[in-house]
Parts: C-alpha cells; structure tokens; sequence
C-alpha cells in the first residue's frame, strides 16, 4: 500500500488485536472432557490423541520457562498415569500391600458412580475358617435426599446365597465414605469349597421405612487364595449380576456341623462332642430355624444310646459345645455306626428334620476316615466337619 506524503498509515481494530495480543502461535484450548476421562477397557481414548503432545516435553531434556507445562497440565498428565502409562512416562511408585484390580471385572463408568471397597480374605485351613475384614469404602454412590447414605456391608458365598450363609456389617449413618474395620467369618469352610465356591460382597444403603437399596457389589472366587494367607483387596464396585441358578443339586446340602470323636482308653468309652452348626436350611417362616442335635450309636438293641443336645433359637449357625459318652470296648466300636441328625424345634407340632450325617465303617469319604482316625488313635480328640444331607435310614426321620 503507497501512502501520499503526509498521511498516516491506519490500522484495523483487527490487525491491531492480532499483533498485541498473540504475540506468539495459538494454542488449542483444553476441552472439559479432557479433565474428566470416561476411559473404556483398556488404553484411554484421549491418552492416544495427547501422545504427540506428552511425548516430546518428555524426550526434551532443556524447557525455556515460557514454554514450562503449567499446573493444570501435569495434573491432567498424573490423571492419565493412573490409567496405564509406560514406565518411561510415568515414575515408578513405592507399591502397596497387594491390592488387587482386576481391568476385566468393571467398566470404569461404574468405578465411577458406584464407589471402591477395601477389604481383605484369609483362609484359615487348620480351623475350616474363612476370615473377611471389610476396612472401608470410598466414593459411594449417593442413596439419600440428603446427598448422603447409610451403607453397610453383607457377605453370601455362592453357589447357594441364602439365610444361611449371609454375613453382615454394622450400618454407618450418612457418609459416603465409611470405615468399618469389621472382620466376618465363615465356619465350616473346606479345601473342596475354596475349589468351587465364590464370595460375594454387595455394599447397600439401609432405608428404615422402605426396602433397602443395593448400591454395587464384587465377587471374588476363593481358588484366588492361598491357605493362611492374607490377600488384600481395592475393587471398583459393579453393578448387580445375575446368580446362576443352574447349579448342580444331585446332593442338596443341608449345613454343616462339627464333630469331635475320641476314645478315652481310662474310661473304655467313646467321647461324642456336638461343637457347632454352619450354614443351616432355613425351616421356619422367619427365615431362620430353632435347633437341636440327636446322636445313636447303633446298633442299639436297649435303646438307650439316644442324646439330645440344647435348643438353640432362631440361628442357622448355632454354637452347642456338648459331650455326651458311650461306654463301650474299643474293640466294638468297628461293628457300631454314629448316626447324628439335626432338627428344627417346633411348639405344638412335630419337630422338623434338617439334615443328618453316618459315621462308621460303612461310610465313605471323610466320615469313613473320621471313624477310621478314631480308632487308630486311641485318647486323642479329633474334630472334622461335615456335611449334612436329606438322605438318611428312614428310622431316624421322625423324632
């Protein structure tokens, strides 16, 4: 442009703002959703469209101060670390007690909404123990009107969720991010069902005036753990799966119970101790039942072999810890068979039966080598579990 002599040259309000204001190449603005990444299984999504940006700040080993990351990038870039960087982007941490995130098990939106829990299992193989310590949950999905909720834990081991085998926490009242530091355990608990069973750990919300309402759940199958030792977990929360009702009942179980046997050679007698019940069948419209154990050892030509134990009401995992005694020559003892049966008690009507179990000779499986180590080892108290059945003689199903 030619100006004449004594005229000014003018400028647009635009080419004015163009050459004050951007002194430099313009930067794209960061949108919204690159602060909050909703990531899929697997690589996120918006690491792979920052890669050309995050790579060369890394492989440069000199950056001029106007041209530094500022704060909001690199908290963006420790986000991204979280989910899956390489070890050349991301520095190595100092690693926790094993937490356990399974990238398969959840979909990160429900990670999200739903909350994490911390808990950790230990088999105990020697007492059939199976200990759960729920430590705490984080980031809860809010239940309430209040933004809030009062969560809790339970506790099934599938197959076969039932009254029976349900564990529960204590209720913490308006939090979404409880600590209960509870520890909940299953008896009864052998080397076959860490083989075949799950755990399934559902966190709720407990509504005093309408049903309570599930909020997410995990499952853990026991094979993932190691007898007598502790394995600690950190788990996204998922959504409510379906049970497989599918499962094999050729031989429906009816609880367990723990015996002990011992031949005390002073007293040429049998010690018969009833300890305790486990996972019971629910018999009673309340869900639970009132039980009791009766012990033969037959045959009994007198009829006088018969013992009960005490009632113990509305539980499915009662403790008795009785003894009863039969006098008796060791040598007699091949020819006798132990019949223990468990029954529910009921007033005004006849007594309900739960479950039984045959120990002897002509036994199989473990309550075969049950009798056997009896015998063997004379004075010396042996206790095993054992699973109680439908199926036993006709002449013990009416009490």
């Amino acid at each position: 442009m030619t100006l004449r002599k004594g005229e000014k040259m003018t400028i647009s309000i635009q080419e004015h703002m163009a050459i004050d204001v951007c002194p430099g190449p313009i930067k794209p603005i960061k949108q919204i959703s690159d602060y909050f990444p909703r990531f899929p299984r697997g690589l996120p999504a918006a690491v792979g469209r920052s890669s050309s940006a995050l790579r060369p700040a890394v492989s440069q080993p000199s950056v001029s101060p106007a041209e530094a990351p500022r704060e909001d990038d690199e908290d963006v870039d420790q986000l991204f670390g979280a989910y899956g960087t390489t070890p050349a982007e991301q520095p190595a941490k100092s690693q926790a007690p094993e937490e356990v995130v399974d990238p398969e098990g959840y979909e990160s939106d429900d990670c999200t909404a739903l909350g994490t829990l911390d808990f950790s299992l230990l088999y105990d193989q020697e007492n059939n123990a199976l200990h759960c310590t729920i430590n705490k949950a984080k980031g809860l999905k809010p239940m309430d009107h209040n933004g809030l909720a009062d969560p809790y834990v339970k506790l099934h081991l599938l197959p076969g969720a039932s009254k029976a085998n349900k564990l529960r926490t204590k209720t913490l009242r308006n939090t979404l991010n409880p600590t209960w530091n509870e520890t909940l355990t299953y008896y009864g608990i052998t080397d076959e069902d860490m083989i075949r069973k799950t755990l399934r750990i559902s966190v709720c919300d407990e509504d005093k005036f309408r049903h309570n309402e599930f909020i997410g759940e995990t499952r853990i199958p026991l094979k993932k753990l190691k007898p007598n030792q502790t394995k600690n977990f950190n788990i996204c929360l998922e959504k409510q799966l379906p049970i497989d009702k599918t499962e094999d009942k050729s031989l429906e179980e009816r609880g367990r119970i723990l015996i002990s046997l011992k031949y005390i050679s002073q007293k040429q007698g049998l010690q018969v101790g009833i300890m305790r019940c486990a996972h019971l069948a629910a018999m009673d419209a309340n869900g639970y039942s009132d039980p009791y154990v009766k012990i033969y050892l037959k045959p009994d030509e007198d009829k006088k072999s018969k013992h009960k134990t005490a009632v113990k009401k509305k539980t499915l995992n009662p403790e008795f810890n009785e003894e009863f005694f039969y006098e008796i020559k060791h040598g007699d003892l091949a020819k006798k068979t132990l019949e223990v049966t468990v029954w529910d008690y009921d007033i005004g009507k006849s007594n309900d039966f739960i479950g039984g179990v045959v120990l002897g000779i002509n036994a199989k499986g473990e309550r075969l080598k049950h009798w056997f180590d009896c015998l063997k080892n004379k004075d010396k108290k042996i206790e095993r579990w054992h699973t109680l059945t439908n199926e036993l003689p006709g002449a013990v199903l009416s009490d």
